[in-house]
């Protein structure tokens, strides 16, 4: 008989999603999250079109295109960690998360500038419709931004003592988790983006 035949594959072989399962079903609840605040902007822009058009435009695209530019390049940066992680390389780990950590805090400052123009104009939730989600959909990721911003400085921290590599199990399962937190983040402002600043 072939024994090849019969072999079954180790558990070890087979595809799973990197991080614990807990930080993917956290992920997926905040998903679900900004899909509803998504379709109630949706559903409230179609009965308010020309207000929202009118009011969209004196947001400021130039700044939301360069924080889409810098959550990319801070994932991007990421991904160079784990890979860097992966390979054993520890002595590269820190550094990258550490690229990745300053992009993210790029963004914050600029978002914290789009803030203060707002709020110095007198915009607040109560403003209109278009401002009720502009501020709260943008804060509510922003939230998101600063608990990914301590998770990177955890992970650096931890990288620092040379903690991340193939032969760390538990260190390795805590990196791919942090990082697709990360990722998550950056996903919900490429979409967060075009809808808010840039769809007409």
């Amino acid at each position: 008989m072939d024994t090849q035949a019969l072999a079954i594959p180790s558990p070890a072989s087979e595809r799973r999603l990197p991080g614990d399962l807990a930080i993917w079903f956290f992920i997926c609840a905040e998903l679900l999250a900004f899909c509803v605040f998504f379709a109630a902007y949706a559903f409230t822009r179609a009965k308010h079109v020309e207000l929202f058009n009118a009011e969209q435009l004196a947001l400021d695209r130039n700044a939301g295109a360069l924080n889409t530019i810098l959550l990319l390049t801070a994932s991007y940066f990421v991904v160079r960690a784990v890979q860097a992680a992966e390979a054993g390389l520890r002595d590269k780990v820190a550094p990258w998360l550490a690229a990745g950590f300053l992009c993210g805090s790029g963004f914050v400052a600029v978002k914290l500038v789009e803030y203060a123009d707002k709020l110095g104009a007198g915009i607040t939730l109560s403003t209109s419709p278009f401002y009720m989600f502009y501020l709260s959909l943008t804060f509510f990721h922003f939230m998101h931004v600063l608990l990914g911003l301590v998770i990177l400085a955890v992970l650096w921290f931890q990288a620092r003592r040379g903690n991340y590599g193939p032969d760390n199990g538990t260190a390795m399962n805590n990196l791919h988790s942090g990082a697709s937190y990360w990722h998550m983040v950056d996903l919900v402002w490429i979409i967060l983006f075009p809808l808010v600043y840039v769809l007409r």
